[in-house]
């Protein structure tokens, strides 16, 4: 059997701890008691969200230069003629195989699929990658990824960073000619990005992390280092793709056992 045929995935759950057994009017007594704190979580998220559009906004230059499919572009028309830009920051490792790339990007790019919403609301959504286009535009399409890509040339990279890293997601404004950051945020900030956690925390075993605060003998089989998103040495969704038959090859010389 051809090993893009196999599924990579973990051993099914084998588990003997399992939640308490109640009567239905128990369970929705003690579900009745949990929404009050959800409810309480969702407002002050709405808070917080009013607090985040009463920020301040920095100016950055408009005429940065990134490059796309139809070679150089600048951060203005990046925009599409819209208001607003949310931009993820795609981490690169130049000239490493499809299979070395960085699982958490890979993990919050696989996810972001359907932009008419935002663009409906004069959002541009795009991801920029420090690394040469031609390799990780080959690894976009491999991923079957729909969205704008652009690289940012290295001699650009510490104006759009500036002194962060990438990993990052950052919220541009368009007044006129004129571009502002408004907003960015990394680390746990960006599972906005990622449905696939607030699905999981909805389950009785939550995401199966080593740092999860859950009850003895829970089943915790991923640490929070990246191996969360990584399946037989690669990036989890890449073996569906790799399934159905696309090439992983990004035109470097380092390659990578596919099985």
């Amino acid at each position: 059997m051809n090993t893009h045929d196999q599924h990579h995935f973990p051993k099914s759950l084998d588990t003997p701890a399992l939640p308490e057994v109640v009567d239905r009017t128990t369970w929705q007594t003690k579900l009745d008691k949990l929404r009050v704190r959800e409810k309480a979580h969702t407002r002050e998220g709405d808070a917080i969200a009013a607090a985040r559009r009463r920020l301040p906004m920095v100016e950055v230059d408009p005429t940065i230069q990134l490059l796309g499919p139809h070679g150089p572009i600048t951060l203005l028309e990046v925009f599409e003629g819209r208001r607003l830009l949310i931009v993820y920051f795609h981490m690169w490792h130049t000239g490493q195989p499809a299979s070395a790339q960085c699982e958490g990007c890979t993990f919050s790019n696989s996810q972001v699929r359907e932009l008419s919403y935002l663009h409906s609301r004069d959002v541009t959504y795009a991801t920029f990658c420090e690394g040469p286009y031609e390799e990780s535009i080959r690894y976009r399409d491999f991923m079957g990824w729909d969205v704008p890509w652009y690289s940012v040339p290295q001699d650009t990279v510490d104006q759009l960073v500036a002194d962060r890293h990438f990993g990052i997601l950052v919220s541009y404004l368009r007044d006129g000619d004129h571009v502002f950051e408004t907003y960015w945020t990394t680390g746990r900030g960006n599972e906005v990005m990622a449905p696939s956690y607030g699905i999981l925390d909805l389950t009785a075993y939550g995401r199966q992390e080593f740092w999860e605060d859950s009850p003895e003998g829970w089943p915790q089989r991923w640490d929070s280092k990246g191996d969360q998103m990584r399946l037989d040495g690669r990036p989890t969704a890449q073996w569906s793709r790799l399934a159905a038959g696309r090439s992983d090859n990004l035109g470097t010389k380092t390659t990578a056992p596919n099985g």
